[in-house]
């Protein structure tokens, strides 16, 4: 690895990272050493020009930072036994200790071993990538004690708002932004949250893009898969499936019945694939035993854009793909279904929360269903708060001592 060419992308970054404009994220960084994990897109590289600018701010100085791209051209071929010629390139320029920010830093196999080493040299440092298998056992294992792990989510409803400045004051639902927003969120449920997609004309081409790159960059070429058909065949099969159970062995039976017999390892390989490129979660039936959790299963897509790439009319499977998204921020650990002779879309134990999600309670039919399904998981496990979050309704039901 040539240092001339490092030496250039460390003053070449220095000078661009200043020259960003950004739309602040609400994620409260302390002064730690940082891995920011997250899908394609959804904006851990902005964060990390934030971090960089309030640096500055700060009165830190330009020339320490040490901010290298690992998908840049000059670079893909580095190797962990090169890595710290970074180092010596940046001494060889400054004289400052370098904050180093290591972007989507997975591409080079072994890093891990850079990064505790920088770490244990008392170094500030900031990591991202785009694969949960930076979460691992043996990452924690190699890393242990040494970063802060933080999820990086495409922007929230709320971050959207902001973003087209929008203001919401109190009682804003009976004020004149309401058409306003009414019109934002109709575009989020279906856009989704990744920012680069919010003012183009060919939204779904750009998307298409971006599931295209993730699938096969991420996916595909990383894991050595051979034949990549059944695996996009499974993410239209997971799309189309979304607000039900699934089991590997029910979507072995729909690809075999598309002409792809597929191993029953096979499929949950691909499952995982998919869940550590963070285009696919997975939650677990609460009532099922430990082994059972595993193979039966509700999947959610990591931003409601890429959903929507899959599906004709999905606006029920919009909406509780949101809502399964916006739990999932807060509740990475403490969230599931309820399934046993009664189903519950999504259960939080730790705040005894019941949440149902439908388009809307109109009709009686799905009014009984919906009501019927909180009142009965109540009396086998009271709940706190029973919510049924429609598209836009707003009451209170009363339902014999269930509110």
């Amino acid at each position: 690895m040539d240092k001339v060419i490092l030496k250039q992308i460390i003053r070449s970054n220095q000078q661009f990272v200043q020259q960003i404009h950004l739309l602040p994220r609400n994620y409260a960084l302390e002064e730690a050493n940082y891995i920011l994990v997250g899908m394609r897109r959804a904006g851990k590289t902005y964060l990390m020009y934030q971090y960089i600018q309030q640096l500055l701010q700060q009165g830190h100085s330009t020339e320490e930072i040490l901010f290298v791209n690992f998908e840049d051209e000059r670079i893909v071929d580095i190797t962990k036994e090169e890595l710290h010629l970074l180092l010596e390139a940046y001494q060889e320029m400054y004289a400052h200790k370098p904050i180093l920010f290591l972007d989507e830093i997975q591409n080079v196999a072994g890093w891990e071993h850079f990064a505790r080493r920088m770490a244990d040299e008392k170094h500030r440092v900031m990591i991202t990538g785009s694969n949960a298998t930076m979460l691992s056992r043996e990452m924690a294992t190699t890393l242990g004690g040494r970063y802060l792990v933080k999820e990086v989510f495409p922007f929230s409803f709320g971050e959207y708002l902001d973003y087209r400045g929008i203001a919401t004051a109190t009682n804003w639902e009976y004020g004149p932004e309401r058409t306003a927003v009414v019109r934002a969120f109709d575009s989020y449920l279906a856009q989704g949250g990744v920012a680069e997609v919010f003012d183009l004309q060919d939204q779904r081409g750009w998307l298409t893009s971006l599931y295209q790159k993730v699938l096969y960059s991420d996916i595909v070429l990383r894991n050595n898969i051979r034949n990549e058909k059944p695996l996009a065949l499974l993410v239209r099969q997971l799309a189309a499936s979304l607000q039900q159970p699934t089991s590997i062995r029910r979507l072995q039976n729909m690809l075999a019945a598309m002409g792809h017999k597929t191993a029953h390892e096979t499929i949950g390989n691909y499952i995982g694939h998919l869940c550590d490129a963070y285009l696919l979660f997975a939650i677990s039936n609460y009532a099922a035993t430990a082994a059972e959790r595993e193979s039966n299963k509700k999947y959610y897509f990591f931003d409601n854009g890429l959903l929507n790439l899959f599906l004709t009319q999905g606006d029920a499977k919009l909406l509780e793909n949101l809502v399964a998204l916006t739990l999932r921020r807060h509740e990475i650990e403490h969230l599931y279904y309820y399934q046993r002779n009664i189903e519950v879309d999504f259960l939080l134990p730790q705040t005894g929360t019941a949440i149902q999600v439908c388009r809307t309670l109109q009709n009686e039919t799905t009014l009984e269903r919906e009501t019927s399904a909180l009142e009965k998981l109540n009396k086998f496990i009271p709940q706190h708060h029973n919510l049924i979050i429609t598209y836009n309704e707003e009451r209170t039901l009363q339902r014999g001592n269930l509110t």
